[in-house]
């Protein structure tokens, strides 16, 4: 098998693990809650450590796949989330299931970006939206089986196996890496920006904690309101910060590369109304519509699968079209999808749900697909490992933000009428993302014409370069 495709694959393991883990855990919530003595709210409280782990450890990620080298950084990582998984199986109270998350959450910081960074150091340019596309397949399959896999499990065996199911997963992926991935270390290690890191851990985990429990109701208003205050003024501390050292831990000056910082902006944009969706769909279909949450996932799992076709067609789609065309088309046709489950009522069959989330799986998965390869077009080699950071860290606040952005739109539509949660607050709420979502196309009007040739093999018109970069924003 060609490196395109058995190093994605290998890394791949990885992010399947992490993917297939957060899935099971969600559909396994009342049964692990009852038997560690806690409640499911509390325990919901408990798992967003995990994303305030990835947060504070992220942007480390590409210093320490620098410094220790990106293989064993990558294989470490593994350990690291395994050792989390078990102590996850071990607990017996709510304090121990968080410290057992924000483990697994320190090793899933250094799997996904580092995972990237490997591909992007063995996979020539031409091939590496063939490569994401393989990356991205066996981690779509962890949120297409994790819930079934967790209910089954939960109900015949113990929720315990959710965990410990990451084991021989983890292993395998251990022992591929090692055999067939080779060891990939900046020729210069910069040094470690302390301050920096400090900075950038508060700014990143005190946004991504606060907008992940802003909806959620299980936190006072001035506590997630003081997280993300926190967040957003630590965030103005390292822009000041960044500007007045060599080395900083997160470059923000890769921003005024016209391909990485026009992808970001718009990537931040359209996962902000992607990110809403799951927090919204599944409140929709059980407290508007009155489904089981079986039935619920039996219809939300189709936009998974939709996106996991779309893989095998991105490549001939870029090389026909180019990334320019292929966002600006594409941004409108996601919105719309997104949009239109604002329609959705008790009346509307389940297959004519299922086929439009089928639909709109396949524009986000050509959106995404297209966005991770384009933002990294034209970084160097020195700088992809932080570019990686940067690009991870902005995607996890995005989604986090979407969640929050969610939940805020449905309060605003309730306090309209003044009475309880009605499907019409839903409908309002989706309307709302889909306009989000939209809005990222204003980014990517900006890019010229022959944006990523290279990777995508478009060959683009004479008019090719016309389009704009930052200074035009």
């Amino acid at each position: 098998m060609p490196a395109h495709r058995l190093i994605p694959l290998i890394v791949a393991v990885a992010l399947f693990m992490e993917n297939m883990d957060a899935t099971m855990i969600s559909t396994s919530l009342p049964q692990i809650a009852a038997d560690i003595g806690t409640t499911p709210i509390a325990l919901k409280l408990a798992l967003t450590v995990y994303l305030l782990s990835l947060a504070i450890f992220i942007p480390v990620s590409g210093w320490a796949a620098d410094r220790f080298g990106a293989r064993r950084v990558f294989t470490s990582a593994i350990v690291v989330f395994m050792i989390g998984s078990l102590a996850c199986a071990a607990s017996n109270s709510l304090m121990n299931f968080v410290g057992a998350r924000f483990l697994q959450g320190l090793g899933g910081a250094m799997m996904t970006p580092v995972g990237r960074l490997v591909i992007m150091r063995t996979v020539e340019k031409r091939d590496f939206v063939n490569a994401m596309a393989w990356f991205s397949i066996p981690a779509l399959l962890g949120p297409i089986s994790g819930p079934p896999l967790g209910g089954f499990i939960t109900t015949y065996f113990s929720w315990h196996w959710i965990f410990l199911i990451n084991i021989p997963i983890g292993v395998l992926g251990i022992f591929f890496a090692l055999r067939f991935v080779p060891e990939l270390k900046s020729e210069e290690t910069r040094p470690l920006d302390s301050l920096g890191v400090v900075l950038m851990g508060l700014a990143s985990s005190g946004l991504v904690f606060g907008f992940s429990v802003a909806s959620l109701g299980v936190l006072p208003a001035i506590a997630w309101q003081t997280m993300i205050v926190i967040g957003g003024v630590s965030a103005l501390a390292y822009l000041r910060h960044a500007r007045r050292v060599a080395y900083p831990v997160v470059d923000l000056s890769l921003i005024r590369v016209p391909s990485f910082g026009l992808s970001l902006g718009g990537a931040t944009l359209f996962r902000i109304g992607v990110g809403a969706m799951p927090f919204l769909l599944p409140l929709m279909l059980q407290m508007g519509f009155g489904l089981s949450p079986f039935q619920s996932g039996l219809i939300t799992f189709t936009g998974a699968a939709g996106a996991l076709f779309m893989k095998f067609l991105a490549q001939p789609i870029l090389r026909r079209l180019g990334f320019r065309a292929v966002l600006v088309a594409n941004t409108l046709i996601g919105a719309a999808f997104l949009g239109v489950i604002g329609f959705f009522t008790e009346e509307t069959p389940a297959l004519v749900m299922m086929g439009l989330l089928l639909a709109g799986g396949f524009a986000r998965s050509l959106q995404f697909t297209s966005l991770n390869a384009l933002a990294f077009a034209d970084i160097d080699h020195e700088r992809m490992s932080h570019a990686t950071s940067l690009w991870a860290t902005a995607q996890q606040i995005s989604l986090a933000t979407g969640v929050a952005v969610g939940g805020t739109l449905l309060e605003v539509s309730m306090l309209s009428h003044g009475g309880g949660i009605e499907i019409g607050d839903f409908h309002f709420a989706f309307y709302g993302v889909a306009i989000v979502s939209a809005l990222s196309m204003l980014f990517f009007l900006r890019l010229p014409d022959d944006a990523g040739s290279e990777m995508s093999g478009h060959i683009a018109g004479p008019a090719s370069g016309s389009g704009g970069g930052l200074s035009k924003l």
